[in-house]
């Protein structure tokens, strides 16, 4: 094996940072300028799914095919709760942020529950959770009033640190370390790969299979709500809908950044990389005039595209 295919090996986001800067030079051709401002720009956009999409990237890790799709409906419900009882009051923070997050981590456990004790495949289960989801969100939109943003949400998804760094993008990158040394030097960590990769072996010795699923999803269903909290101070607001977009590109951004689409190898870098690779992408897109027919037909293929070589790769 040559010293570039065992690079790759170990580093599978390499690719992720490859697509992403020829994405940023056509971006850039689309445009007719070449600017850091625009990388930095679209980065910001891309920190809000890759947020989201490391969540979908610890479900994707316990293996078996597991994918979230209740995440949309997740971070459409989170923005809705969280717009409306906050309504501008940086006070309420304190114990909405609280509630809304609980909400996701149960929602999260709802779909472990329905997974590893009713024996109903993730997709299935997810999916129908997701309804579960959108219909309470239909019922607590019909008395929704929300005119206002707190103050510091708005902070945290617009403003930049010392003017150059947006927060968010920070923010995704802290998380983006965290898992990295959850994944390196804590027990779950290390016991989320050995259940991805073969969960029988990992339960003769003596790792709680469904516990470790648990928290996964449970985890997937927080960082959802953290998105969709996020997402909504940074549009304005919350309306039907707003998760819908997060459905596929979680799962193509996880699989772009190098993580197992069986299970047993998780890449955080990689998915916020891949996240920024699909921004830039539909941005391109966006800029070259495409109508959002073909923009979908080009992510559609796109996705469709990875998914069949990281099944090659996860066979190989």
């Amino acid at each position: 094996m040559s010293i570039y295919a065992r690079s790759i090996t170990k580093y599978p986001w390499i690719w992720a940072v490859i697509g992403a800067f020829f994405m940023w030079l056509l971006l850039g051709i689309f445009a007719g300028s070449l600017s850091l401002e625009s990388l930095v720009t679209v980065a910001t956009t891309a920190s809000f799914l890759a947020i989201v999409a490391m969540g979908q990237m610890l479900v994707i890790t316990t293996g078996e095919g597991a994918i979230d799709l209740s995440i949309p409906s997740i971070i459409t419900l989170s923005a809705f709760l969280s717009t409306g009882f906050i309504n501008g009051n940086n006070f309420n923070l304190l114990y909405v942020i609280p509630i809304v997050l609980g909400i996701g981590a149960f929602i999260g456990l709802l779909n472990a529950l329905s997974v590893l004790y009713l024996k109903i495949p993730p997709i299935i289960a997810t999916l129908g959770m997701g309804y579960i989801v959108t219909t309470a969100i239909l019922l607590y939109n019909k008395g929704f009033r929300a005119f206002t943003l707190a103050s510091i949400l708005l902070h945290l998804s617009r403003d930049r640190l010392f003017g150059a760094f947006p927060v968010i993008v920070l923010l995704a990158l802290g998380l983006v370390v965290l898992l990295q040394l959850m994944f390196v030097y804590t027990k779950f960590g290390k016991s989320l790969m050995a259940v991805g990769q073969n969960a029988e072996a990992a339960s003769l010795v003596g790792i709680n299979v469904n516990l470790i699923r648990a928290i996964a999803y449970i985890m997937s269903g927080v960082f959802a709500a953290f998105g969709g909290i996020m997402i909504a101070a940074r549009v304005g607001g919350a309306f039907l809908g707003l998760g819908d977009p997060y459905l596929m590109q979680t799962v193509a951004s996880v699989v772009v950044g190098g993580t197992l689409i069986s299970g047993g190898k998780a890449v955080p870098i990689g998915t916020f990389f891949g996240s920024l690779f699909l921004i830039l992408l539909v941005t391109a897109m966006q800029v070259a005039g495409m109508k959002i027919g073909g923009q979908y037909i080009v992510t559609g293929l796109l996705i469709i595209l990875v998914l069949f070589f990281a099944a090659n790769r996860a066979r190989q």
